[in-house]
């Protein structure tokens, strides 16, 4: 007698402005083997979804065999698991509403779930990483932009459309900074890498007091936070402007949700202390008062990689399976 048994591996795929990374993925959460491929190369989603869906075959092929996969998860900006589409994103390539999902599933012939790479990773850390065992909390990653995700009694709250979580875009200075949204004043245009280089140069800009980061060419937030690790008074206050705005924007999240704890995740955490103190007295110090010292900051224990490619691998957990081949 023949019997059927179930798939026990799905595929995780990340996307981010400079790279797309993809993992074959275990029921465990062992990742099995992985590559990737920068995402800017391939300006046309036509010519991305191909040169995509080639890649991740020949992973499929070289580990076990295409019929050992049971479905794929994508986390990318601007997802929308809700809709399976990539949503105006104003940092990729591809504009309007790419319907991402759809053009994999007809590529590879197994179902395909696609979300934002926010509720992605969120889901990487509740079920692997800092948020296991919270019932009610919110992941925030910086990074290129700013995303999150809410979990509500330990399930994630997407919102009618799929949209909830876009705190990047919530105005914290009605006068401030022009977004890629179109809005003005966004939370990410201060607290993300793009956002936190722009605050260094206006200091630069405004005075001659000497820096380290006057020395480079290009700056980035590590360089940033590697010179505040020098004692360099200007970076740390680069630091100290950008955490008093996130603790400002995380105050008013928090008075709303009411979580146990907000996971920070990504790149920019890696500042540390000269980012995460002026940011908590900020936030204890503008967060409703009932909630003052009962919210956890958390960073997470996952390398960028590992959260990526399982949280999405989450999500092709959570597609119902479908073969083209059955």
């Amino acid at each position: 007698m023949i019997y059927n048994t179930a798939k026990t591996r799905v595929v995780g795929v990340n996307i981010s402005t400079e790279d797309t990374t993809f993992a074959i993925v275990d029921i465990r959460g062992n990742i099995i083997a992985q590559d990737a491929f920068h995402t800017y190369e391939h300006p046309n989603i036509t010519d991305y979804v191909t040169y995509l869906s080639e890649r991740l075959v020949e992973l499929m092929e070289a580990n076990g065999g295409y019929d050992t996969i049971r479905s794929v998860g994508v986390g990318v900006l601007s997802g929308n698991f809700v809709k399976g589409c990539i949503e105006h994103s104003p940092s990729l390539p591809w504009k309007g509403e790419v319907p991402l999902s759809s053009l994999l599933r007809d590529r590879l012939g197994m179902a395909v779930a696609v979300g934002n790479n926010a509720h992605a990773r969120a889901m990487g850390e509740y079920v692997f990483g800092s948020a296991h065992g919270f019932r009610d909390f919110i992941v925030v990653t910086m990074a290129a932009g700013l995303g999150s995700c809410i979990f509500s009694n330990g399930s994630p709250h997407l919102g009618n459309e799929g949209f909830a979580g876009e705190i990047g875009h919530v105005c914290v200075n009605p006068n401030g900074r022009h977004c890629g949204c179109g809005g003005i004043g966004c939370l990410e245009t201060y607290c993300s890498e793009k956002g936190i280089i722009e605050t260094a140069q206006k200091l630069m800009n405004s005075s001659n007091k000497p820096s380290l980061m006057r020395d480079y060419e290009k700056l980035t937030p590590k360089i940033i936070s590697g010179c505040c690790d020098k004692g360099d008074e200007m970076a740390i206050e680069v630091y100290a402007r950008t955490g008093r705005m996130l603790g400002l924007g995380m105050a008013n999240y928090a008075s709303v949700i009411n979580p146990e704890a907000i996971i920070f995740t990504g790149g920019i955490t890696r500042a540390g202390h000269w980012l995460f103190d002026p940011a908590q007295e900020v936030f204890e110090e503008n967060v409703f008062q009932n909630m003052r010292g009962k919210v956890k900051f958390l960073t997470s224990t996952l390398t960028d990689i590992e959260r990526n490619v399982l949280g999405a691998s989450v999500l092709a957990w959570k597609v119902k399976e479908y073969s083209l081949f059955k």
